[in-house]
């Protein structure tokens, strides 16, 4: 199998950093090897397509993967425009991730109806799709509409477009409409496997996962220092069904959302177990094995999530060297 994206090891950037550093944490990802970079655009951070833009000006040939943006703060259209721009910049390089967001940031938090996301999604693709391969688009949908759209400048390369979805309906129309999926963080070998089952019938379909990971010659250190992230993502995402996938039930949840409402560290929470589900920590040989787990169950492109009190830069550089050759060996299997 060639070496690529989408069967390689990835990082995203993120954290209050990102903006000064993206350019300086893309080139060594680079220079470690690493197949893709990847902008997360959660809201109220930094903003995914200027950091994009700094990337793809700063590197030449790593992917860099939008992941995700959505339909309500960004039209279609000018999600078309934004992400035409950036293939003229990084040629080639550039994987859309699209997805839903969720109610309490679009609705409550900006006034934005949020009534019909999975639809809403489905007509996104669409628009996308035509725009990019440069129609001349009247679409007149649901939730969008449109009259004699055409970008001035469209990509020459078909945009490979990654649905992050979770639950069973949004699955199976990514494995509809989509290029692939792009797993949550927190995804497990065990939500990899329902992530597959939804393009099962798709020759190319790739399965990405966002994964917390940390290496560490001291693998008890590297899972402690893994532990406030995974407490803070167990509390948000508690009774979703990513979780449930990794065995993690609402009971076994709950008590991290509760610290998370009450603004409490709930890392006292997290079990050695829960770590080795969720994550990737510990001494290299330690991380090259649950790296063998996530591969075993057919995840793709494993993008890597270092808590923000790791040294991004050493980390990148031991990914390459000390994980990178063995995942290669693990995805030709």
């Amino acid at each position: 199998m060639g070496s690529s994206w989408a069967d390689s090891l990835g990082v995203a950037l993120i954290g209050p950093q990102a903006p000064s550093r993206c350019t300086e944490w893309a080139r060594a990802a680079e220079h470690a090897g690493l197949g893709s970079v990847w902008i997360i655009e959660d809201y109220f951070h930094p903003g995914a397509f200027t950091l994009a833009g700094a990337v793809a000006a700063a590197t030449e040939r790593i992917t860099l993967g939008l992941g995700v943006v959505n339909p309500y703060t960004r039209h279609p259209a000018v999600l078309a425009m934004e992400t035409a721009a950036l293939t003229g910049v990084a040629p080639g390089r550039v994987v859309l991730g699209l997805g839903s967001s969720n109610r309490r940031w679009i609705e409550e938090q900006m006034g934005i109806a949020f009534k019909t996301p999975l639809a809403d999604l489905r007509e996104c693709v669409e628009i996308l799709r035509r725009l990019l391969a440069g129609e001349r688009l009247d679409f007149h949908g649901e939730r969008f509409h449109l009259d004699k759209v055409q970008l001035e400048f469209a990509p020459k390369e078909r945009v490979p477009i990654v649905l992050g979805v979770k639950g069973p309906r949004a699955r199976a129309m990514a494995g509809e409409i989509a290029d692939g999926v792009l797993g949550s963080i927190l995804t497990s070998p065990a939500h990899v496997r329902r992530l597959r089952e939804a393009g099962r019938r798709r020759p190319g379909f790739t399965i990405t996962g966002y994964v917390p990971l940390l290496i560490d010659d001291d693998g008890a250190r590297a899972r402690d220092r893994l532990k406030p992230m995974l407490a803070h993502y167990l509390g948000i995402l508690h009774g979703q069904s990513i979780l449930a996938d990794a065995g993690l039930g609402a009971e076994r949840t709950l008590p991290f959302r509760e610290a998370l409402l009450r603004g409490q560290d709930a890392r006292h929470l997290v079990t050695d177990q829960m770590v080795d589900t969720l994550a990737v920590a510990g001494s290299p040989t330690e991380c090259r094995q649950r790296l063998l787990g996530f591969a075993e169950a057919g995840l793709d492109a494993l993008i890597a999530i270092a808590p923000r009190s790791a040294d991004l830069g050493q980390q990148l550089a031991r990914i390459g060297a000390e994980l990178l050759p063995a995942w290669k060996e693990m995805r030709c299997r």
